[in-house]
């Protein structure tokens, strides 16, 4: 009985130093992480994530890397512009693992050899510019800060995916100065746009003044040969009534005479009368001779319409005709 009880104290233990193999050899690794195998303190490999076995009391996990990518906050400091400004400036870095064995065992402290590294090169890239191009380059800065450090990480089995500078800080005083540079920028610009209109609007003038003239000169011109014009085709029918007058007479029409006199002497009289300050009027003795022309109108009528009218010329011509005394009589 108590053989019996010491051999199966021997197969419990065996069984569970069994399990205790098995349990060690076998090695769970989660995602997103890559543990790196020693065996006998060399690396040997990287298990990836999953369900792993390596050789018991033998191979052992040397270090658990993260392969995500990871958020490392750049502290502030101090920057000198090449224009010798002093500013402050903090940033924030991305970086991933992408060779766990090299990010383990290439360099110690890997998280604080890429804070010093992006620390140093941005002192170096901001510090080789204005600061007028350190404020409006910020996408210039981050690409070349991307660069340089993504080059130096890449033995380490490191990939620097982005770098972003936070925020760029100058001194207040070089603030305030910035401040009165851009309200004197934006009055000179104001002062410019202004003086731009105003001879803007000197020119429009200009240009209006100078069509209203052209057309008012087209005006003039174009009134003054219609003027000329009507006083052409006045003198043409002028010249018409005396050419026909002309040919009465030559033919010895005397009422053509008459009736050219009497229409001219009318017209004259009519001038007189009409006229506001015409109220007496002084007459020569031998304008009244010519007041004896119009019995001519009354031959003419005669002779247009006939003797239905009544009575002979002379007494018409003169009822129609008002009295007239020689010398200085009034009228």
């Amino acid at each position: 009985m108590a053989a019996l009880t010491g051999f199966s104290v021997t197969i419990i233990i065996l069984a569970i130093l069994i399990l205790l193999t098995l349990f060690a050899g076998i090695k769970t690794v989660p995602q997103g992480y890559g543990y790196t195998v020693e065996r006998f303190g060399r690396y040997t490999r990287t298990l990836t994530p999953g369900l792993n076995l390596i050789i018991p009391f033998i191979d052992r996990i040397g270090k658990r890397i993260n392969i995500m990518e990871q958020v490392l906050d750049v502290p502030e400091q101090e920057v000198i512009t090449r224009d010798n400004a002093s500013v402050e400036a903090d940033a924030v870095a991305f970086y991933q693992i992408l060779n766990p064995a090299s990010a383990a065992y290439q360099v110690a402290n890997l998280e604080m050899a890429i804070l010093n590294l992006t620390m140093t090169n941005i002192r170096s890239v901001m510090g080789s510019m204005d600061l007028d191009e350190l404020l409006s380059n910020r996408d210039s800065i981050n690409e070349r800060l991307l660069r340089v450090v993504d080059l130096a990480v890449e033995p380490w089995g490191v990939k620097v995916t982005r770098i972003e500078i936070k925020d760029i800080r100058p001194p207040n005083d070089l603030v305030e100065a910035m401040g009165r540079q851009m309200k004197a920028e934006r009055e000179k610009r104001a002062q410019i746009l202004e003086a731009e209109g105003s001879k803007t609007a000197q020119i429009l003038r200009s240009e209006g003044s100078k069509q209203s003239a052209i057309l008012e000169a087209e005006g003039e011109r174009e009134a003054a040969f219609r003027e000329a014009e009507a006083r052409e085709r006045l003198a043409e029918a002028e010249a018409n009534a005396t050419r026909s007058v002309s040919l009465a007479i030559a033919e010895g029409d005397v009422a053509a005479i008459n009736y050219f006199v009497a229409q001219k002497y009318t017209e004259a009289m009519a001038s007189i009368g009409t006229a506001k300050n015409a109220k007496i009027v002084l007459m020569p003795m031998e304008a009244s001779s010519l007041i004896g022309s119009l019995g001519g109108i009354g031959a003419i009528a005669k002779e247009v319409f006939g003797n239905d009218g009544g009575g002979s010329n002379e007494p018409t011509a003169r009822r129609s005709t008002p009295s007239v005394r020689s010398g200085n009589s009034e009228s």
